[in-house]
């Protein structure tokens, strides 16, 4: 849960999953459904996919037992280098290095590495660093002292340097350029899309669609819909999407909501209509999964948030007694 996330927005989202999902053997056993309905609001899915994997694999390979090395928890799913690290050194007390962005910063201010972190060459050279520094058993502390470091002190910006204690040997700090450190690289526009998406009544119920495994936000339910073509009008795009989809077709009316949202690489303004059911049986052509369900159902499905405001406004002006 800490991958990409600070300490104090996880800790909510930490204590509903355990107390969901208190051992290995719940989470392996559970539906992925209810996995992302209790992840849901922490963003990033892909790691909740990743832990639901890696605990089936722990079970399955481990026998429920997560394992202790580096090499052994490389082979899990989500499980990168860092991570792998941060769990044999702290939870198994091996002497593995972490390298996170808080390390990082701190390494490229104290030994003044100008190059790119992020770039394969200067990466190598910050491993070994970390690799060359660890004290024999005590790498869990070491590990922890230096993300806190980097995340209390060592600051992106204003870095507290007078209350640092590495800043009388911090070459950064002695040439008055730990502003300038770590390098950044420019950064690049994000691309911004207009999504056209329906929420289609039939009587009083809406339909809704699983997006696929694999794809962004996979496993999350959604209102059908799908990007604008060049040239396209919104109303004609919800209904090539639908019918694309779910092989039904839909009377698109009047534009209920406009939402924007901002993901990690891309941003987007999601056009919402409402849309009357015309005909066709759904099929999942286009998706995992359909469902017909009212406004209030959806509190059981996992949603991504640009759709959880949409919902909200649903429910606000119609609760359950709409019918179309």
């Amino acid at each position: 849960m800490l991958q990409q996330t600070q300490v104090v927005t996880v800790i909510p989202y930490y204590k509903r999953f355990l107390a969901r999902f208190p051992t290995v053997r719940a989470l392996a056993d559970a539906n992925l459904d209810d996995v992302l309905k209790t992840w849901e609001g922490a963003g990033y899915y892909a790691r909740a996919r990743n832990l639901h994997h890696a605990a089936q694999e722990i079970v399955a390979r481990f026998g429920g037992k997560i394992p202790s090395t580096v090499e052994e928890l490389l082979t899990l799913p989500g499980i990168g280098r860092y991570t792998a690290g941060a769990l044999a050194s702290i939870a198994f007390q091996r002497d593995a290095p972490v390298l996170d962005g808080n390390v990082m910063r701190v390494l490229c201010r104290y030994f003044k590495i100008t190059g790119d972190p992020k770039n394969s060459t200067t990466q190598r050279e910050l491993w070994e660093l970390m690799e060359m520094m660890l004290p024999h058993g005590r790498a869990g502390d070491f590990n922890q002292a230096m993300m806190e470091l980097g995340a209390t002190i060592c600051t992106p910006r204003n870095p507290r340097c007078v209350a640092c204690p590495l800043k009388r040997s911090c070459i950064a700090k002695q040439k008055g350029i730990q502003e300038k450190l770590p390098t950044k690289r420019a950064k690049k526009k994000l691309p911004h899309h207009q999504i056209a998406v329906g929420v289609i009544w039939k009587r009083s119920k809406l339909l809704i669609a699983q997006r696929n495994a694999d794809d962004l936000l996979g496993g999350l339910w959604e209102f059908p819909g799908g990007h604008q073509e060049k040239g396209e009008s919104l109303a004609k795009c919800v209904a090539r999407e639908v019918r694309e989809e779910l092989g039904i077709t839909v009377q698109v009316d009047d534009e209920f909501a406009v939402v924007d949202h901002a993901y990690s690489h891309f941003s987007i303004t999601m056009h919402t209509f409402n849309c009357r059911w015309q005909s066709g049986r759904p099929r999942a052509l286009g998706c995992a999964r359909w469902k017909w369900v009212t406004p209030r159902e959806m509190s059981q499905y996992a949603f991504p948030k640009a759709n959880r405001k949409v919902i909200a406004m649903l429910i606000e002006s119609h609760g359950d007694k709409v019918t179309r």
